[in-house]
């Protein structure tokens, strides 16, 4: 898909959540966009994990008490300014590698190599790599500092910061691979069979699954704590219970919001976009910006709508080549061979003239005219429910009644034939010889299972090829038979008037000859 065909069937929301901006968004403002939503999301989920060690370590977990005057130098300056450092190192950091691994998606018309894919794909997880590289180093320099003062503080501060550090690191991976979704979808655009380098479905339930339950493995953890340290009161443990509970009720709702949100909102895209398709609009597309399975999903949906928009051209196409009942009689039926005996109507044209004006004409006038010749007939004979079965140089045959069948084809194929000579008659240089016959004919398909067509045999058939031929040596260039007119209906049968009586070249029997009323 062409970044011209960029599809809009999720509205403003193209990439699943509008947060991301729109699809004609020019490329300085999707940049600033998506680095102010990755920064100001990792600066609030490092803030986030600050407070919830201050919390841990200071409030909840049991333990010596940190507000003391030996732990006044750290409280008050190392972990403020740690803690500052730590965020504003992350930031750029993760800015500086962003830049690096993204900066070619500043320009929206340029195609990323391999390299700058590979990249790309990588950057949720070398973003989560780097804040577990933070934490790790605030989880060595904070439990040294503290434990050289106090030897017991090194399970509360290490048990604090770990639990913080692993749900930084989770939220990190999903906000970052939901930020980078417009940039995702660039990467699966130039390569749409491109192996998958998200976690999946799973891998993010099981993310999410982790840092719901951290306050829960915390809580364990004081438990098993509380069970081996007599001193701890039980109202510091329901404390701890109480505090920790209400975290995972919290966290939990949040992040299992982020979670559904990550999971509905492709699912939600293709559900708009079945919609359409189920209207009859076979050129929408869905936006693939998903890693998962779920991009599988809507890069699956893309290439049926494709498969039902060639097989929509190829019937329109079929349709045009042997008309539209033939056609749909082919889908249902197969390529069956044979055929079947049933009653229609056949009428045949013929340009008069013709030779002569192939030698005296040019070629492009020659077939600017067959076109306007063809083009009264087609109309006339679909505007009556026959079907144009043949195209024969500067000659046509239409049936009527198969394979569509009508209430009465001699009718419609007698209404035809004067629609067509009135409306030739106001155009001198399309007059042509018009034959119409009614019977039993055999109708199928003829030829091989390779190649074959429809086709329609019989005397009606023939008799209406003579009755064109003779037709010409008539003023009124139009010609059928008194069994066909009595074949017709009687409102029918009123516009015409019966004639002499002739032996068609090729037939024994005479047949008499009916002409329009003039």
């Amino acid at each position: 898909m062409s970044r011209t065909d960029a599809p809009m069937d999720e509205g403003l929301a193209p990439w699943g959540s509008r947060l991301l901006g729109t699809a004609d968004e020019d490329s300085k403002t999707r940049r600033i966009r998506v680095q102010s939503l990755l920064s100001l999301s990792l600066i609030g989920a490092n803030l986030l994990a600050v407070a919830m060690t201050v919390v841990l370590a200071c409030f909840v977990l049991p333990g010596p008490p940190m507000f003391t005057r030996r732990l006044l130098l750290l409280n008050v300056v190392l972990v403020p300014v740690w803690s500052t450092s730590i965020i504003i190192v992350g930031t750029v950091w993760s800015t500086v590698v962003g830049l690096r691994a993204l900066g070619w998606a500043q320009k929206l018309d340029h195609v990323p190599d391999e390299r700058q894919r590979r990249a790309a794909a990588r950057a949720p997880r070398t973003l989560t790599l780097e804040a577990a590289v933070l934490w790790i180093v605030t989880l060595i320099v904070l439990t040294t500092a503290y434990g050289a003062i106090e030897p017991l503080l090194i399970p509360k501060i290490a048990l604090a910061i770990l639990g913080s550090s692993i749900m930084v690191c989770a939220n990190t991976y999903l906000v970052v691979e939901f930020g980078l979704r417009p940039i995702t979808a660039r990467i699966l655009e130039v390569e749409p069979q491109r192996a998958r380098h998200g976690v999946g479905v799973f891998g993010r339930t099981m993310l999410t699954w982790t840092v719901g339950v951290i306050p829960v493995a915390v809580a364990m953890a004081v438990a098993v704590w509380a069970l081996a340290d007599p001193t701890v009161s039980k109202a510091r443990l329901a404390v701890c219970m109480l505090s920790l509970g209400g975290s995972t009720l919290g966290f939990g709702m949040l992040l299992m919001a982020q979670l559904t949100e990550s999971t509905v909102a492709p699912i939600r895209g293709v559900r708009q976009a079945l919609r359409r398709v189920e209207n009859g609009d076979l050129q929408t597309a869905v936006t693939v910006y998903d890693g998962t399975e779920l991009g599988e999903l809507q890069s699956g949906f893309n290439t049926m709508v494709a498969g039902l928009r060639e097989r929509a051209l190829i019937e329109d196409l079929f349709g045009k080549h042997v008309g539209r009942d033939v056609a749909l009689a082919a889908i249902s039926s197969g390529s069956e061979l044979g055929g079947t005996e049933t009653d229609a109507a056949a009428l045949f044209i013929d340009i008069i003239g013709s030779t002569t004006m192939t030698a005296t004409r040019p070629a492009a006038e020659i077939v600017a005219l067959l076109n306007r010749f063809f083009g009264i007939v087609v109309d006339e004979v679909e505007r009556h429910g026959g079907l144009l079965n043949k195209f024969e140089g500067d000659a046509a045959l239409a049936v009527f009644g198969t394979p569509a069948p009508l209430p009465d084809q001699a009718a419609a194929a007698l209404s035809c034939g004067r629609a067509i000579q009135r409306r030739l008659s106001a155009a001198p240089d399309l007059q042509a010889g018009i034959g119409v016959a009614a019977g039993r004919v055999v109708a199928g398909n003829v030829g091989t299972h390779n190649r074959y067509e429809f086709t329609v045999i019989g005397d009606a058939v023939n008799e209406a090829a003579r009755l064109c031929e003779l037709s010409k040596s008539y003023d009124e260039l139009l010609l059928t038979s008194a069994t066909t007119l009595a074949a017709a209906g009687a409102e029918e049968a009123a516009n015409w008037r019966l004639g002499e009586t002739v032996t068609l070249r090729g037939r024994v029997s005479p047949t008499q000859l009916a002409f329009p009323q003039s």
